[in-house]
């Protein structure tokens, strides 16, 4: 997941795991990933948050002014943090017209909910060489034009039709993260 996804979601809707934030292997092929924190301490002056993992790990979390729930957050709150991995929604194969690369704005949504909580959802179309496909699971892996391999979970199985390793493809896949405060 991309840096820029979480720090905007901690911009504008809560506050952030920075495990999740640090994540940068390529993607698992699993639906999503849970994880959960406790508000250790917060620092109402500087806006600063202090969460605790069930390991023991501490992190602080800068809460910008946009956090507009940060008030009614507490120590002790467990904060719940759901990132639906990356799946491939389009792929365009060779021959095709492509799509030039690039992200979409993120789509933020805050909850109207007791306790504070939001998402955001971010669409990108990449350009990218095909390395491997595995038809039977609904998988591909890539790599970006800046070099870097990604797998990902194809929607439709039916879009790795034809498609082969070495192909230069675009792609449209989705990533999202869920941010609630229990």
């Amino acid at each position: 997941m991309k840096r820029n996804l979480i720090a905007l979601l901690l911009l504008t809707a809560l506050v952030a795991v920075p495990s999740l934030a640090q994540q940068k292997k390529p993607v698992e092929m699993k639906e999503s990933t849970t994880l959960k924190a406790t508000i250790a301490a917060i620092d109402h002056d500087s806006r600063i948050i202090s969460l605790k993992d069930d390991k023991g790990n501490y992190e602080d979390i800068y809460a910008g002014p946009e956090v507009k729930r940060f008030d009614e957050l507490k120590v002790g709150d467990k904060v719940t943090f759901k990132y639906q991995e990356s799946v491939v929604f389009q792929i365009r194969k060779p021959g095709e017209p492509g799509m030039p690369s690039g992200d979409q704005p993120p789509a933020i949504a805050r909850n109207a909910t007791a306790k504070p909580s939001g998402s955001i959802t971010e669409q990108t179309t990449a350009n990218v060489t095909i390395k491997e496909v595995d038809a039977k699971a609904g998988a591909v892996t890539v790599a970006t034009e800046d070099g870097r391999t990604m797998s990902f979970k194809v929607k439709d199985k039916g879009n790795l039709k034809g498609v082969n390793p070495g192909d230069k493809v675009s792609i449209t896949y989705t990533t999202a993260l869920l941010i609630a405060v229990e």
